[in-house]
């Protein structure tokens, strides 16, 4: 029995990585028993998926019925990155905000998008979401390099590509230029951190998930070292930030955490604490939360969640590295998000 569904599983998810998320919920249904269901939210009865590899602007939906979900290239001097971009079925050409979600290694961006059910939020709060999606060529294992010194820089490397890829959205519909967030797990969390370091005007918060702090690794070994220890940081922005980790994190040690809300704080601006103050949920983690505000704005936020290990928390099964029960990540970093703002709201 437990083979057959780690067999149900990994075919699943060898689905989903190909861009095929129906096809991989019926796996999982046929996989749990006749009669049983698999709620991929977002999902409805009418929602078509289309492989990947249809060419530049090709429609892919793998949650969220009613939006489109298309698949898109960015090329620029710094490189080449495909990305897809979820617009919801309430966009008007009304100013609405931009969320760019940054994958981790060993996934995609339509594996991402199912994850962490972050189109059905679009479709609910209507924002727009870019997937970013790392190239083998850049990293086999399509992590991105948040550790290398040369993709650590404001224009240039991978910051510089992410960032063209978030103007490029920009460009072509309708956003608040004051209202665009970046987020990301694991490597992709790191790089999220990256990007608020190096273009702080551009985004107006950040959220890492199971993350590192900027800088505290400049190549391949000294990641490993930051992994288990979160290595030395450099100091951060002032880009609003919020962290979610769990304590039994055996892939990014729990540490990191710590240092990537010190790292913020040690701006200077936060004039008070709330908590940690524990959430407990009897379907789901129990979790802490401490706020550190700003004249009653939180401006660093961190969520440890209790016996949560390397995974995005109230994610779908169909999306790798997810685990189902509460605290539901997206929807916290979306409740972080919506409370801020860029001052000028000038990339």
């Amino acid at each position: 029995m437990k083979t057959k569904m780690n067999n149900t599983m990994g075919e699943a998810l060898r689905l989903t990585r190909a861009g095929r998320l129906a096809q991989a919920t019926e796996v999982l249904q046929r996989g749990l028993g006749r009669g049983a269901t698999v709620q991929q939210r977002g999902l409805g009865r009418s929602a078509t998926v289309q492989q990947r590899g249809l060419g530049r602007g090709a429609t892919v939906r793998p949650c969220a019925a009613g939006g489109a979900f298309r698949q898109l290239t960015h090329a620029e001097s710094a490189g080449t990155r495909r990305y897809y971009l979820y617009t919801p079925s309430s966009y008007t050409g009304r100013p609405v905000p931009l969320v760019v979600m940054l994958h981790g290694g060993n996934q995609d961006a339509p594996d991402f998008a199912a994850g962490t059910r972050m189109n059905e939020l679009a479709e609910r709060h209507s924002f727009l979401v870019a997937y970013p999606e790392q190239s083998r060529e850049a990293n086999q294992g399509r992590y991105w390099n948040w550790f290398s010194a040369a993709d650590q820089r404001a224009e240039a490397g991978e910051p510089a590509v992410i960032a063209g890829i978030t103007r490029e959205v920009m460009r072509n519909l309708v956003v608040d230029p004051a209202r665009v967030y970046i987020a990301g797990l694991s490597a992709g969390g790191a790089m999220a951190a990256v990007m608020a370091a190096t273009h702080p005007r551009l985004y107006a918060a950040v959220g890492v998930h199971s993350g590192i702090a900027y800088r505290a690794a400049h190549d391949v070994g000294s990641a490993f070292a930051a992994m288990r220890t979160g290595g030395t940081p450099a100091a951060s922005s002032a880009v609003p930030l919020i962290v979610i980790h769990g304590d039994r994190d055996t892939v990014v040690a729990p540490v990191n955490a710590d240092k990537l809300i010190a790292a913020r704080l040690a701006i200077g601006d936060v004039t008070g604490r709330e908590g940690p103050i524990t959430i407990h949920d009897e379907s789901g983690h129990s979790y802490a939360r401490t706020v550190h505000h700003r004249g009653g704005l939180p401006v660093a936020e961190s969520l440890i969640v209790h016996g949560g290990r390397h995974a995005w928390y109230g994610g779908s099964p169909v999306g790798s590295y997810t685990d189902s029960r509460s605290p539901d990540s997206s929807a916290e970093m979306i409740r972080f998000f919506l409370q801020h703002h860029t001052p000028t709201g000038t990339p």
